[in-house]
């Protein structure tokens, strides 16, 4: 993780997290290469960072990100030049899935008068033993986020918490808690996107070569 120091060199604040920022790369490492997904939620400043994760994993971020030869194959099979044409501007992908954005089921499990519920109700639908649910709150105590990480905990999805300096409840429900040292909100989102691209950005030098 060469990657780290620059980080730290960047927001020296944030190596107070190191030991949690190594563990979630390494739950998330492991999950992407047994085949799984990422679920991220959260609410608000929360769900806007949810949407920018999954658009940074979902598609090339910082490096270019060929399909395989294998899969170039099979486009070319299916759609002769068409799918040739597609295979060559179709990038590798890191598959991801932002439960906000699913504004439908969102809005209609709020409008049942479940708004906790937002959250676990995708989890249960989507998610897979082997998964990884990253869950975002900067207070941790989002009910709605804490509901979905006892869901995923139940059916055998890993656990993130990305969170302030208290942690709240979600910090001790989560498998990993990488608690941002701030209590201020404004200042709590601020390192968040750091924390996240980095964590794009390792994932995606692991995964994929020039």
């Amino acid at each position: 993780m060469k990657l780290l120091a620059a980080l730290f060199q960047r927001y020296r604040t944030l190596e107070a997290c190191e030991k949690e920022l190594r563990a979630a790369f390494d739950l998330l490492g492991a999950a992407f290469k047994n085949g799984n997904k990422l679920l991220v939620c959260g609410n608000g400043g929360s769900a806007a960072d949810s949407e920018h994760i999954v658009g940074e994993l979902m598609k090339g971020f910082l490096k270019r990100r060929p399909i395989s030869a294998e899969h170039a194959a099979k486009l070319e099979a299916a759609g002769g030049t068409a799918g040739k044409e597609i295979a060559s501007r179709l990038q590798g992908t890191l598959a991801a899935i932002s439960l906000p954005s699913q504004m439908s089921l969102l809005t209609a499990t709020a409008n049942d008068g479940d708004y906790d519920l937002t959250f676990a109700q995708q989890v249960y639908g989507l998610g897979q033993s082997g998964d990884v649910l990253l869950a975002i709150s900067t207070s941790g105590r989002s009910k709605n986020v804490c509901n979905a990480v006892i869901v995923a905990k139940a059916f055998g999805l890993k656990s993130i918490a990305l969170t302030g300096h208290s942690g709240g409840d979600l910090a001790l429900l989560a498998d990993v808690a990488i608690k941002v040292p701030s209590d201020n909100v404004a200042e709590i989102q601020e390192l968040h996107l750091p924390v996240y691209h980095w964590l794009s950005t390792e994932l995606e030098a692991a995964f994929f070569t020039e």
